[in-house]
């Protein structure tokens, strides 16, 4: 630390605000808020930090600026104006929120629904409603808007004298021919924004009244439209899960999983009692700190919010975010009304599960997507393998071992084996450990697993690996190079490459170097190789809980 950062921090009040972190180029780093600010920046410089992440990031600190603010709530508001305007590196960027479109209903006399991207909204050119995940059933709403209401369709007309097409077919009123006033198609501008906005009740009620009103003035023609948008969008509600009965209440239930670098979110939208839509967003992210990643997204998603905010938001996820009142206090800002936060329990607690469900597989899906997209790369991916970790041997067949047991009982070993980057099943082995029955022990249990597997080599159905990976850090893998230096395996080029991937901080460890190799957070190299020793878990604690779930029979 210079002597001018010190002199600085020395000086940073105990206050609410918001601190920027500058490095050697006088660039902004890293933007952050607290509620006090010298007891938050004191705790970068004075503290030993987990995350190597922020172990870096201090060190690459030169110059220290701090705002104060009147309240902790106004520095999370300026945190987020920051963030947004810098960009600073080591602020976590939730950069894939843009691929998703929003409704634009147009500034204009006539106003027409678009499909816009996050880019594109300037609340000059209207009112936007989204986002939405689901692109496919985005427009397929489109589709029935438009077959409910007929907005105009074309920006400027296509006819000087005469409608088009869409109004013979009755999918425009022709505003630009005149054969609809603005009061009556700002009407039908306003049924389309309750319906977007999930007020199909209210929209019903409005509907039925218009559609008697027609017949009551003998326009029979234009109430039989009405009564048939009124079905349809009954129907359309009838198809709607019912939460709760009699309810005008709106409730977001929200739920984060987060599993080998990928971060799953899922939104349940309750409106009016009724689960109008789910929110599905998947980033694949170069960080494990979940809450961090979480909270960001938290404060992306409603400050973009183009619907109508809910009145609750229930999510066990936000316990670990903490600061509840914060965030009230937060959203009333934002959103104009009070939102209530809910950590999902009690009477919420089914809600959340069902919403956790919906992760758990928003999450499977993006594994099986990154999977396939592993496989198709596989020669990419393997060469990235080699290089960054020095392999002598291109990685088609990669095992993967580890142990499982309970205080020493029933210890087992698992051997999992990947080809081209897909689990080969069929070469999968369970090991029963002998050596150490009775006392846990995961080095002399490794290499006991190690040596039964490596006297077998070139033996029918246990072909030579080119890469073997022990889970666990640098002393599980030292002891395994022992029993092949013991053995006379080779090593390197024609023989096996051995390496371990330690859990903590997905630390790769190299034989007979004291250094670890650290993968990119979001590289599909790095996700291959955790999924391989994954599934090296799960295969040596299934196989183990069968084992002890007999010997409890035989008991």
């Amino acid at each position: 630390m210079n002597e001018t950062l010190a002199e600085t921090i020395k000086l940073v009040p105990s206050q609410p605000g918001c601190y920027l972190y500058y490095d050697k180029e006088g660039e902004i780093i890293y933007v952050g808020k607290a509620k006090n600010l010298k007891r938050r920046v004191y705790s970068y410089f004075h503290k030993q930090h987990d995350s190597v992440k922020t172990t870096v990031l201090v060190s690459q600190i030169e110059r220290l600026e701090y705002i104060i603010t009147d309240s902790e709530v106004e520095a999370l508001i300026l945190e987020s104006h920051l963030i947004k305007k810098h960009k600073p590196r080591y602020n976590i960027l939730l950069k894939d929120d843009k691929k998703y479109p929003y409704f634009l209903i147009t500034d204009e006399n006539f106003p027409r629904i678009q499909v816009v991207r996050k880019k594109n909204l300037n609340p000059d050119k209207g009112r936007f409603y989204g986002p939405y995940t689901d692109v496919g059933a985005m427009y397929a709403t489109l589709d029935f808007l438009k077959r409910l209401f007929p907005l105009k369709q074309c920006k400027t007309p296509k006819f000087s004298n005469r409608p088009c097409l869409y109004y013979h077919i009755g999918k425009c009123l022709a505003p630009c021919q005149g054969k609809v006033t603005p009061e009556e198609y700002q009407k039908l501008i306003h049924q389309v924004e309750l319906f977007l906005s999930g007020k199909q009740t209210e929209l019903l009620k409005q509907i039925q009244i218009q559609m008697q009103k027609y017949a009551e003035a003998e326009q029979f023609e234009k109430a039989a439209k009405m009564r048939d948008s009124y079905l349809d969008l009954q129907k359309t509600l009838e198809r709607q899960k019912v939460v709760y009965e009699n309810t005008k209440l709106n409730e977001d239930i929200i739920s984060v999983l987060y599993e080998d670098g990928i971060l799953a979110v899922v939104i349940m939208m309750i409106r009016e009692g009724r689960l109008i839509d789910k929110k599905d967003f998947t980033y694949f992210v170069d960080d494990i700190d979940k809450t961090e990643y979480f909270e960001t997204f938290f404060r992306e998603y409603y400050t973009n919010l183009k619907l109508e905010y809910p009145d609750r938001i229930i999510s066990p996820d936000l316990e670990e975010v903490g600061d509840k009142e914060l965030y009230q206090d937060w959203l009333k800002i934002i959103s104009g009304k009070k939102i209530t936060i809910s950590y999902g329990k009690g009477k919420y607690k089914e809600l959340a599960e069902l919403a956790r469900k919906n992760a758990q597989n928003l999450l499977e899906n993006a594994r099986l997507k990154k999977m396939a997209q592993i496989r198709d790369d596989f020669n990419e991916v393997g060469s990235y393998l080699a290089e960054k970790l020095h392999l002598a041997n291109f990685p088609n067949r990669i095992e993967c071992y580890d142990i499982s047991h309970i205080q020493g009982t029933n210890t087992v070993a698992s051997m999992v084996v990947f080809q081209n980057g897909l689990p080969k099943k069929s070469a999968y082995r369970k090991f029963k450990i002998k050596s150490t029955e009775g006392k846990p022990d995961d080095f002399l249990s490794m290499k006991e697993v190690l040596s039964r597997r490596l006297s077998r080599l070139g033996a029918p159905k246990w072909e030579k690996p080119d890469l073997i990976i022990i889970d666990g850090g640098k002393g599980q893998l030292s002891s395994v190079m022992q029993i092949v230096e013991e053995m006379g395996i080779k090593v390197g080029k024609d023989g096996i490459d051995f390496v371990s991937l330690a859990k903590r901080e997905e630390e790769v460890f190299l034989p007979n170097q004291s250094e670890s190799i650290l993968l990119p957070r979001n590289s599909n190299a790095l996700y291959l190789i955790q999924r391989i020793r994954d599934e090296a878990h799960r295969f040596a604690i299934t196989f183990h809980r069968d084992l002890r779930s007999k010997a409890i029979k035989n008991n």
